[in-house]
């Protein structure tokens, strides 16, 4: 099976956390594993543009009733229409979560991921116990795949 490993952080996103994202998904798509997200702007969309750019496969789980508002980065537009409640859904689609930066959205997938014993890997985001703290994207992914193999 292929490894699903979810990148969240927030809708807007400085260049340097833009730059960060990019990174992991050109990773990400490099290791061969399927990005998985929210599906909008910010750092969704770097990490996407990034595995698409080493020909990866994204999918967006996106909060509203419209496939159109993907990023256009976006292979696969899961269309959910129940809001931020579809944080649940992004991390429980995945064996592991690479967290860049983000705020309190961010924040809830990363609750919701510990709950569900799915690993977090941090670069710059939420420094909470049971959260794996690295500061490279290429840390993040390895760490990201290691600790998803055997979850999938």
């Amino acid at each position: 099976m292929v490894l699903q490993i979810g990148v969240i952080g927030g809708h807007k996103a400085s260049p340097a956390e833009i730059k960060v994202a990019e990174s992991v998904g050109e990773k990400l798509a490099l290791a061969g594993a399927v990005l998985v997200c929210g599906g909008l702007t910010g750092v969704m969309e770097a990490a996407c543009r990034g595995a698409k750019r080493s020909g990866g496969v994204t999918i967006g789980i996106l909060p509203g009733l419209r496939a159109e508002d993907a990023n256009q980065y976006v292979d696969y537009p899961i269309v959910t229409g129940i809001g931020d409640a579809r944080n649940s859904i992004v991390v429980r689609s995945a064996q592991a979560v690479i967290a860049v930066a983000g705020s309190t959205g961010t924040l809830s997938e990363i609750a919701y991921a510990l709950k569900s014993e799915i690993p977090v890997i941090s670069l710059n985001s939420w420094d909470i116990p049971g959260v794996h703290q690295v500061d490279k994207p290429a840390a993040a992914v390895e760490l990201a795949l290691e600790l998803a193999d055997g979850k999938g």
